[in-house]
């Protein structure tokens, strides 16, 4: 195998992962607080070896999959009429408490439990700005919450959301079930914006999406045909060589 095929098998490989990174963004293209996954791609520069080798000879490119970073652009908000759905526009995550400890949210689709404690899909409790489990009175509708996050009842304001952010989103580790785990220090949103009755929709463009799906598969095809194009022409010249007769 030479340096071309290994070269094309580096492009196949970030491919590989290019082409299940898309996909997943496309599966999740309707899934509230989404955020798409992106690559950061790299040269890797590998000099070359051997007795003819001369000083300023050019060096092998070799693709190498850096990292996969989320794009923290926000989704579009939309109604939905349900009073416990909350959307952050803007900075922040909603807090949860889970078995495993506090985790981070972007997904504001709660419910209220028989004993009135907010909590999400999963069941988790949603805390509120002190990180005490918001809970409102059995006997007690939810009247409205501000944008600050505070709730009101008819006996008034009975609690705030809590809403917390951190240095650099990209240190938030995925956990499945919508959920962060922060790996870092948060810190509690000085002006937040929470918005009632309304979702935040992934930020995924399924158009842009699909779009980049085919070209990665197009791309990935033809790196793979050069590699194919390859191993004929050395197997072509092995071939040529063991049937030329010895002298």
């Amino acid at each position: 195998m030479d340096n071309t095929t290994y070269i094309a098998l580096s492009r196949v490989d970030t491919l590989t992962r290019a082409l299940d990174v898309t996909a997943n963004n496309l599966a999740n293209a309707n899934t509230d607080g989404f955020k798409a996954s992106r690559q950061l791609f790299s040269e890797y520069l590998v000099k070359q070896k051997g007795p003819n080798t001369l000083p300023g000879d050019k060096q092998e490119a070799y693709t190498q999959d850096q990292a996969t970073y989320r794009d923290q652009l926000q989704g579009p908000l939309r109604a939905t009429g349900n009073l416990t759905d909350f959307a952050i526009n803007g900075e922040g995550y909603f807090t949860v408490r889970t078995t495993q400890g506090i985790r981070l949210t972007r997904n504001g689709q709660f419910h209220r439990r028989m004993d009135g404690t907010i909590v999400d899909g999963s069941g988790n409790p949603v805390l509120d700005n002190a990180g005490r489990n918001l809970v409102l009175q059995n006997e007690e509708d939810l009247l409205s919450v501000a944008t600050d996050g505070s709730i009101s009842t008819q006996t008034g304001v009975v609690g705030t959301i809590g809403l917390v952010t951190v240095d650099n989103p990209q240190t938030l580790m995925p956990e499945g079930h919508f959920l962060l785990r922060p790996t870092t220090q948060t810190h509690t949103v000085v002006r937040p914006e929470i918005r009632q009755a309304m979702l935040e929709s992934s930020n995924v463009n399924a158009v842009s999406e699909a779009t980049r799906m085919v070209e990665i598969q197009r791309d990935y095809d033809l790196t793979f045909q050069l590699i194919q194009t390859e191993s004929t022409r050395n197997m072509n010249a092995i071939d040529k060589i063991t049937a030329e007769p010895s002298v």
